[in-house]
């Protein structure tokens, strides 16, 4: 039987408790899957896991993480810089191996379906996992959980409900989660060094697709009160649709205009083949860099065929 390894990384509304934080950890390493990362930010106001593993398990770990997450983190206390609509605030499902799109949308759709029959979460389904495909994040966070505590905006009714829901709008602690399937992304930050936040948000309206800049690419301003910095927060969608050095060539440029400069890039999660595939080829001047000749890619293709056509009794 060939390999199938599914990825999930929640985010969870929670980046200065550490006890939580690593309670929400424990709690998905616990039901089978593997913690490959894990980070929390203060400023944010957030932490994302990264897990993966066989998609039965993968599940699990998304649940028994939002279980904790439901039982301690309380939304009406909670302020960060990241828009955010629930504790468990995105549960995304990546295909990895031996699985497709199709296979993350199963797993989403059953999560979706535990979070709110088990937990009594309001879910969302967003990415491949909604109907139809293809339902963006930032409509779904339109005013923040205080948006959807008195009651469901129109058009903006959960997709899954729990059993006898008591409540006109979200969970009075919890709020709503969001649970979706997507490709491999890139979630990436660039600290900006003597530029003023208006100036930041001037560079994002510039760089993100929304505006008419790069395709595939979301990015905010931000301002981080606990550590005076000033930061462009970007999800890349599509790796292929856009190559993260433009981009940062571009808001290099963008700062110098405004007498300021890129000290900083941070990744959040996993770094993907293709970030680490053009950084090199772009610094080494490498000639057919492409996925095919990476190493890692042959390994995990060469084992895949392996599995599947060795023999049944082994």
């Amino acid at each position: 039987m060939s390999a199938r390894l599914l990825e999930a990384v929640p985010n969870f509304s929670e980046g200065r408790d550490r006890g939580t934080v690593q309670a929400i950890v424990d709690a998905m390493a616990g039901a089978g899957a593997e913690v490959v990362d894990w980070s929390a930010d203060p400023d944010h106001h957030r932490s994302v896991v990264t897990v993966i593993g066989e998609p039965g398990a993968v599940e699990d770990a998304a649940v028994a993480g939002a279980a904790v997450a439901l039982e301690r983190i309380d939304l009406r206390r909670h302020r960060g810089v990241h828009p955010r609509i629930g504790a468990v605030d995105v549960v995304p499902f990546v295909p990895l191996v031996g699985l497709g799109m199709e296979d993350a949308r199963a797993s989403a759709r059953r999560v979706g379906e535990r979070l709110a029959n088990e937990l009594g979460l309001p879910v969302f389904f967003y990415g491949a996992a909604s109907d139809p495909p293809g339902r963006g994040l930032a409509e779904l966070r339109v005013g923040g959980v205080e948006a959807l505590w008195a009651q469901w905006p129109p058009g903006r009714v959960p997709d899954v409900l729990p059993p006898r829901w008591p409540h006109p709008g979200a969970h009075p602690t919890a709020g709503a989660a969001c649970v979706g399937a997507r490709p491999v992304l890139l979630a990436w930050n660039v600290y900006l060094q003597g530029i003023t936040l208006p100036d930041a948000r001037e560079i994002a309206r510039r760089i993100r697709e929304r505006d008419g800049g790069f395709p595939a690419l979301r990015a905010l301003a931000l301002e981080l009160p606990q550590t005076g910095r000033v930061q462009i927060s970007m999800n890349l969608e599509r790796l292929q649709a856009t190559s993260p050095l433009d981009v940062l060539r571009l808001i290099e440029t963008l700062a110098a205009e405004h007498g300021a400069e890129v000290v900083e890039t941070e990744v959040i999660g996993m770094l993907p083949d293709e970030l680490l595939l053009q950084a090199a080829a772009d610094r080494l001047r490498l000639r057919d860099a492409t996925l095919e000749r990476v190493l890692s890619r042959r390994l995990i293709r060469h084992l895949e065929r392996a599995a599947f056509t060795g023999p049944e009794n082994e």
